[in-house]
């Protein structure tokens, strides 16, 4: 058996503009990796290049610490990557319909058509919602099922019939089926107050079979890959049952498959019993069990059903029940008592209030001391209640939901409301834990650059302004809660989010500067070189020989394997590939912003229309009953 010297390394690069988000050495050239860790940062000359040892040069580019997303349903939206056409970052809604028609054409009997969240209609420069005509008109057999937001979810005559919504449907709990003046539905249902009827309908769809979940979970992986994202926090998720919808992701780490690491969250599922869920699940596992790709974090974030305060902001703010704060003392109570750390979503102020009421309650009597504990989102917290997060020692994980539902929330509440939507700014001060994400895939987009965008900017993704200067991050702000800040949020600390020596290899050579390019731009910035543990994931451009061998996208007519994910929709070359035939007029691309197409160009100008009326015209079907 032969020993490897000490000194040498397995990968050496080197010419590279490195950030290192180590304060103690902040700017390297060059990085040498060991055994999946980082032993040396500006030194890669005194490790020695072994037989095995890779040496990249990075011809000058931007590398920074691999990007952690502190709330992403990554386990559950890998099981439908593959079947949903993605309309994130499609900058027109005749480009989104288009793919639709495409799509629906190619989708076999039996399917659906998913287009699952991740845009807004202010990115569109039509800067309006499709109709319900136009969706039935480009899919007239194939059922389709748009979600928007946590708000609405628009469904064709075919997918009303393969739900079996018909005049004779009764509304849900919490949900409206929207009918026209006959009775019958129209395709519109309506979150209200909660989300539940958009989840219950999206799970009637068919699901992949296991083999192709893992392949859609893995394509999903790569796909964050491909952004730069080499860790996320599971929030777990509605319809995510623990242990059963694991047993794809446990598959995949036992393989070595995995491209993303993963600390994942346990989310409630039954209301009533959701004390009985984690004591179960406190006998199963706990935190920190599993290893650096895959553990455990702990429970949320669904706590208990009747603390789910909901973000819909074309619709009041919900009143959570009376029983909140006795459901909520019984599990944060088990929790603490057996040293789970937890995240809640909470949105509003009023119900943050009540929570860390019961949150102080539970603290005097078993204390959070040493527990990891957060909010997520927290959109209109007061300085008060986060001076008691702060006394509690908890955290607040935030997301740029306010980037796609930014519009919605200055209609209700006004421009000065929306000013620290959340406060971000006042969290730092206050030296409150905070990490960045999206909350993807249902709310927002998954990529990672529009979330930097959003804080960097306080723009949302219509470009309309929000935030005055002192609520906004600089750039590398807003990159440290994008790495260092969400480490925390998974007990890692010092083990990720810096290229220093002892930290796990992850890190990311990017298309453009990010500390350079202009602010539009940072939304198009995608990474040409993944590492993760040492080992490249993603590769591309003058790293392409690098690159992991290609996978075959499973099913055949899966969306992904002709659109891709996000800005692969516009895509020529790929959708030409497929068989997939394309408008022969200009096709929008990430070029369209760097090289000043005019689209993107009106699409800025299109911003200011905020005053209009958002929803004239949206009913193509004449139906004259609804009001917002």
């Amino acid at each position: 058996m032969t020993t490897r010297n000490k000194k040498e390394a397995d990968v050496i690069l080197h010419n590279g503009r490195i950030t290192t988000l180590d304060p103690k050495y902040p700017e390297a050239k060059n990085v040498a990796v060991r055994d999946g860790r980082i032993v040396g940062v500006d030194d890669a000359e005194s490790y020695e290049r072994g037989p095995n040892t890779k040496v990249i040069d990075l011809n000058g580019r931007r590398v920074i610490p691999g990007l952690n997303d502190s709330h992403l349903h990554v386990i559950r939206g890998g099981l439908n990557y593959n079947m949903e056409l993605r309309w994130d970052g499609v900058p027109s809604l005749a480009d989104g319909l288009r793919m639709l028609k495409e799509q629906a054409a190619r989708t076999p009997q039996g399917q659906w058509v998913r287009v699952v969240g991740g845009w807004s209609e202010f990115q569109f420069v039509e800067r309006r919602m499709p109709t319900l005509d136009e969706i039935n008109a480009v899919a007239p057999e194939t059922p389709v099922f748009i979600l928007h937001l946590y708000c609405r979810a628009l469904l064709n005559q075919a997918a009303l019939r393969a739900c079996g919504y018909t005049k004779d449907t009764a509304n849900p709990p919490g949900g409206e089926i929207q009918r026209d003046h006959k009775g019958n539905p129209t395709g519109l249902l309506i979150a209200r107050p909660n989300a539940t009827i958009l989840y219950a309908t999206l799970a009637k769809g068919p699901k992949l079979p296991p083999e192709q979940q893992m392949n859609s979970t893995r394509h999903f992986m790569r796909e964050l890959n491909r952004l730069g994202l080499t860790s996320i926090i599971d929030a777990g998720g509605g319809f995510q049952n623990y242990p059963d919808d694991y047993a794809v992701i446990n598959e995949l780490h036992e393989r070595g498959e995995m491209t993303v690491r993963i600390a994942y969250n346990l989310f409630t599922q039954k209301p009533k019993q959701e004390e009985e869920d984690f004591a179960r699940w406190i006998k199963m596992t706990g935190p920190g069990q599993g290893d650096d790709f895959y553990r455990c974090n702990g429970a949320g974030e669904m706590l208990v059903f009747s603390a789910a305060d909901f973000e819909d902001f074309l619709e009041p703010r919900p009143d959570l029940a009376p029983s909140l704060e006795n459901d909520l003392k019984d599990v944060v109570s088990l929790l603490a008592a057996n040293k789970w750390p937890f995240r809640l979503h909470a949105t509003y102020d009023e119900s943050i209030t009540r929570f860390l009421n019961v949150f102080e309650e539970v603290n005097r009597e078993v204390p959070f001391k040493g527990l990891n504990w957060f909010f997520d989102h927290c959109e209109t917290i007061s300085d008060r209640n986060l001076e008691r997060v702060k006394a509690l020692g908890g955290g607040i994980a935030v997301q740029h939901r306010m980037a796609f539902q930014g519009e919605y929330f200055m209609e209700r509440y006004g421009k000065k409301a929306a000013e620290r939507t959340p406060p971000v700014r006042k969290m730092l001060e206050m030296g409150i834990p905070v990490g960045a994400g999206t909350d993807a895939t249902r709310v927002a987009s998954y990529n990672p650059w529009v979330s930097l965008y959003w804080l960097a900017t306080g723009k949302t993704v219509g470009g309309v302004s929000m935030y005055p200067d002192k609520n906004r991050l600089s750039r590398e702000e807003a990159l440290r809660l994008y790495t260092q800040g969400s480490s925390w949020f998974s007990s890692e600390s010092g083990k990720k989010g810096a290229i220093a020596a002892g930290q796990l290899a992850d890190f990311v050579a990017l298309t453009d500067d990010y500390f350079s390019v202009p602010d539009e731009q940072i939304k198009n910035i995608e990474s040409v070189l993944t590492v993760v543990g040492g080992k490249i994931v993603h590769a591309m451009n003058e790293f392409a020989p690098h690159a992991p061998p290609p996978i075959p996208v499973l099913p055949e007519w899966s969306p992904e394997k002709v659109f891709g994910g996000y800005g692969a929709p516009l895509d020529v070359r790929k959708a030409a590939r497929a068989g997939v035939p394309v408008a022969r007029s200009h096709e929008h691309s990430f070029a369209c912003d760097q090289y000043g197409c005019a689209h993107a160009a009106h699409q800025l100008l299109a911003g200011v229309e905020a005053a209009r009326h958002r929803f004239a015209g949206f009913w193509g079907l004449g139906c004259d009953c609804f009001a917002f």
